[in-house]
């Protein structure tokens, strides 16, 4: 991807591996702008194992519809990152502004800006109305008090996972974490499973929140210092059956599903269904032991705190808490005593598609964070 041949990053909706670039829709050159409509850049992006979940449950949960590919059979997976805002043609967004954002894998990205404050604004373009809302936000930098210039790699990288983990901590601890003792994490030693052990570890009192890993992630996860235990999935039948448990599924695996549901039977008291980070092994959840797989959709709890009180904190309010918790999580991130996140950055159609092939085979580093630039 360079700026003389403008495109976007897709792959196969039928067969993940397979992937192509596609000439870029919102250039300059092929669209125009329409009244109230804002040009942006893309500048960055981060690429993480929830960018595969995206892909893995792009149908399901509508993830193919944010950035339409225009090629049937083909998608672009959405991507959190920053862009600049080149034109404008709405009065209330200037030039030159910088934006963080859910964004495509390409140059260009035209939105309908509305609803537009200090803080941003929110594209409003018509095959995004029935999307979540939380994923049709532009913040902008110069205004957002989680943005840190020297910090960008972290933000892109980490915020959009620490919000989900913020949300399933909230839920668990709505809920009295359903009874349990025993909070179960698969996927262990993955950016979104780290962030909500970090929360779920802040609680005190809480139950046990045990990780649950592969040999090579072993020594790594329990060095993250927020799991009171972490296990290899191959010793999951070693663990109580009979302790009180819920199970926090970031890697969708069947079997490892229903090994865990089989295990626990009755102990087992909610299972709940965040990721796909072991994509290839996603499968059914009927017919388990125990309580039935709810999926966790963040944008939904997040929607739910949202809301004014009593039934919420207010928009406000869910910020402040969200800001206070991430600033408490990049203390840990940033801890120069033991760093744990390493940025490497790369650009370009062919640093894009290397990095996308290594996530999907499950074969990166859990120490990096991945940022990218068309």
């Amino acid at each position: 991807m360079n700026a003389t041949t403008a495109s976007r990053f897709c792959v196969s909706r039928a067969d993940l591996h397979a992937t192509r670039l596609l000439p870029d829709p919102d250039t300059p050159a092929t669209r125009a702008l329409a009244e109230g409509e804002v040009r942006l850049r893309v500048l960055s992006f981060a690429l993480t194992a929830n960018n595969i979940t995206y892909a893995a449950f792009g149908d399901k949960m509508k993830y193919w519809q944010f950035f339409p590919s225009g090629a049937e059979g083909w998608g672009c997976i959405p991507v959190w990152g920053f862009a600049e805002v080149v034109e404008s043609r709405n009065a209330d967004v200037a030039t030159g502004q910088r934006v963080y954002g859910y964004l495509p894998m390409g140059h260009y990205l035209v939105v309908q800006a509305a609803r537009v404050n200090p803080r941003g604004f929110m594209d409003a373009a018509a095959h995004r109305r029935e999307l979540a809302v939380v994923y049709n936000q532009l913040v902008f930098c110069a205004a957002d008090p989680a943005y840190d210039p020297a910090l960008e790699g972290q933000q892109a990288v980490l915020r959009p996972l620490f919000t989900t983990s913020f949300l399933i901590d909230d839920f668990m601890a709505e809920h009295d974490f359903f009874g349990a003792d025993q909070l179960l994490l698969s996927s262990a030693s993955s950016k979104t499973a780290y962030g909500t052990a970090f929360c779920l570890a802040r609680r005190a009192g809480g139950p046990t929140v045990h990780g649950l890993t592969s040999a090579g992630n072993l020594d790594f996860t329990r060095g993250l210092g927020c799991y009171g235990a972490v296990t290899r999935y191959e010793e999951v039948a070693s663990l109580d059956p009979d302790l009180p448990t819920v199970y926090i599924d970031f890697a969708g695996d069947a079997g490892l599903r229903r090994t865990i549901h089989e295990h626990f039977g009755t102990a087992l008291k909610y299972s709940c269904s965040v990721g796909g980070s072991h994509w290839e092994a996603l499968g059914g959840a009927g017919g388990l032991p125990g309580p039935r797989p709810e999926l966790f959709f963040a944008p939904a709890q997040g929607k739910k705190r949202s809301a004014p009180p009593p039934e919420g904190w207010g928009a406000a309010g869910f910020e402040e808490r969200l800001d206070q918790a991430w600033s408490a999580f990049m203390q840990k991130v940033n801890d120069p005593a033991q760093p744990w996140l390493v940025i490497h950055a790369d650009r370009g159609a062919e640093a894009v598609s290397a990095a996308y092939q290594q996530l999907l085979a499950g074969r990166s580093d859990p120490r990096a964070g991945l940022m990218l630039a068309p």
